[in-house]
């Protein structure tokens, strides 16, 4: 990961000092044809300007920014949540990628005390546990098995290790099936892999979780897998439902158009791991990239992750969403 993000700087710097210098040869060819000159310094000192204002942003995000951590408390009401679940808490997280944690261990056990500070009744995990193989995990284990809760939880895209030119189509499978076991027997938590689960209180009402593994919208986004079965995931269900998918994309692709799920949690885009005045780059492929969107009565919930793909993180503090339900 770390020569990721060197290699990563190197070509930002070089693109950002480039620009100035560009304007600057259109400018002096403008300028020689009118019969005027054009003065090199100011461009030169904006290439300096742009590079640095860069680095330093980045290291912002890699030394301090990746470690901040915001809870966002959400009250979410529908009449056909049954009245004992008025009040139930759920804590949505998402793309823990433990890999970017390595090395870091204090800091994720900070996060999972935050969690359980919040005393959720649930935690719902919307996929992206590893980023390039299962090995990430097993460091973990211990700090993961300190949630006090029950968990819930989907795979994500690179829970399917499809960004890994080392594995074969055989090998990547077996990965999927150690992290699978790892999840359910190591960790103690509930995998739905398109299947639900129902959650029944004490007067023997219900709500039912429906999960699947990651499903995309070819219209949104960049091409991941497709591995989901929301109809499989929704048989013989009724009542108030919640849907577990990792990638937003699915809840316009597929949700919406043929299903009446109410509140559907998803993850997978960082918000780009930056947002600047309230903006972030993911919104160029995504139409729901950070919070709470709504439609027709439906609802979703986007995750913008606790851990990283690229080691920094720019106004997107890592992301714990305590999702309060009411009658």
């Amino acid at each position: 990961m770390m020569r990721m993000m060197i290699a990563f700087c190197l070509v930002v710097s070089v693109l950002l000092a480039a620009l100035p210098h560009i304007l600057w040869l259109v400018c002096s060819a403008i300028s020689k044809l009118m019969g005027y000159s054009c003065r090199y310094s100011p461009f030169g000192w904006a290439a300096v300007l742009l590079v640095m204002l860069f680095l330093l942003l980045i290291g912002y995000g890699y030394f301090f920014g990746r470690w901040q951590r915001q809870l966002r408390s959400i009250e979410y009401q529908n009449n056909s949540i049954p009245s004992a679940f008025s009040g139930f808490k759920i804590m949505h997280i998402s793309d823990l990628h433990l890999g970017s944690f390595s090395g870091h261990e204090e800091q994720l056990e900070q996060t999972i005390r935050a969690i359980n500070a919040a005393k959720p009744d649930i935690v719902c995990f919307t996929g992206d546990l590893c980023t390039i193989d299962s090995r990430e995990a097993a460091p973990f284990t211990a700090i993961l098995k300190e949630i006090q809760a029950p968990i819930y939880a989907v795979l994500g895209n690179h829970d399917f290790f499809i960004y890994s030119r080392e594995l074969t189509e055989q090998q990547r499978q077996q990965e999927v099936d150690l992290l699978c076991t790892y999840i359910t027997d190591s960790l103690g938590w509930h995998l739905l892999r398109n299947e639900h689960q129902v959650l029944t209180a004490a007067d023997g009402s219900s709500i039912t979780l429906l999960g699947v593994d990651n499903t995309r919208g070819a219209e949104q986004g960049f091409r991941t897998i497709d591995c989901g079965n929301l109809q499989q995931a929704m048989a013989d269900t009724d009542g108030f439902r919640i849907l577990l998918t990792h990638d937003p994309s699915h809840w316009e692709a597929e949700v919406l158009p043929t299903t009446d799920i109410p509140l559907t949690l998803a993850g997978h885009t960082h918000a780009s791991q930056v947002r600047i005045f309230g903006w972030n780059p993911a919104q160029l492929m995504f139409r729901q990239s950070d919070g709470r969107y709504e439609y027709n009565g439906q609802t979703l919930n986007v995750n913008i992750g606790i851990g990283c793909t690229a080691p920094f993180r720019i106004g997107t503090p890592q992301d714990l969403t305590l999702i309060t339900l009411r009658n």
